[in-house]
């Protein structure tokens, strides 16, 4: 979907008002709310499994037309198996101890005032990614976790499927009581609406590019806010003189060939 430049802009602004409203409430509900929706949505990937699938394959189909790679269209697809590992995922993170709130660390002054340092979300995240539709998933699950609203900018070849994740993701929503916009996904292809979020720092907190070189440089040097990021994927480790030659070469051997397109 391709909009005139005007209507992309506010199209853009008004999905980012919209989520900064959503943190707001999402900054008071509850730890047993966000763990319901965790779970509802792991339920809800698995029951809507072959609806995911049938996305998916309307993705696949046009995988050739995008140029894609076989570790890009590896990357993409979705097995039964992944989708299985999608919900497992949610479940783990609903597991997770509840960060809001927690105490880190705490002092007294010498007048008995008690200082303490404690966990808050940070607000509103613009997560942008690229061809694996499960990073749709993981990333809604760890914001909302922390208490963030999220807006998912995939890659456009994944589209189908991230919309029928994010469909699930905000069902579960509405039955957990969360805001409705907690997670959003830009639904345009248009590149230029990636330039309009990262110039909208009164709105968006802080953005996490995940993602090849260009998009990781493109980011940190048109984001008007503070940028979560990396640069070249880790390819080498470091030995120590006490490690287990054979355990370490066990090590790197399955981080780099355990699954070749990621």
């Amino acid at each position: 979907m391709t909009l005139p430049i005007n209507d992309l802009r506010q199209c853009c602004l008004e999905m980012a008002q919209r989520a900064k409203r959503a943190a707001t409430e999402l900054a008071q509900v509850t730890g047993g709310q966000k763990m319901f929706w965790l779970r509802r949505s792991a339920q809800l990937l698995l029951e809507r499994s072959l609806a995911i699938a049938e996305a998916n394959r309307l993705d696949l189909s046009a995988a050739n037309d995008y140029g894609l790679t076989d570790a890009q269209i590896d990357r993409l697809r979705l097995t039964p198996k992944r989708i299985e590992e999608m919900a497992r995922g949610m479940e783990a993170v609903a597991m997770l101890p509840e960060p809001i709130g927690e105490i880190i660390s705490s002092s007294v002054r010498p007048n008995g005032l008690v200082v303490q340092k404690v966990r808050v979300p940070l607000g509103v995240i613009f997560f942008i990614y690229e061809s694996r539709p499960n990073v749709t998933a993981d990333a809604a699950a760890l914001c909302v976790k922390a208490g963030n609203a999220v807006i998912l900018r995939g890659g456009k070849e994944a589209a189908h499927s991230n919309a029928a994740i994010v469909e699930i993701l905000a069902e579960a929503a509405a039955e957990a009581g969360l805001p409705t916009h907690a997670v959003q996904l830009v639904a345009t292809a248009d590149r230029e609406a990636v330039g309009h979020f990262l110039r909208m720092p009164e709105y968006i907190t802080v953005t996490i590019p995940r993602g090849g070189e260009s998009l990781i440089r493109r980011v940190s040097e048109e984001a008007r806010m503070p940028v979560i990021k990396h640069f070249a994927g880790n390819c080498h480790v470091y030995l120590d003189q006490s490690a287990d030659p054979d355990l370490a070469e066990t090590i790197v051997v399955n981080a780099k060939c355990q699954r070749m397109g990621v």
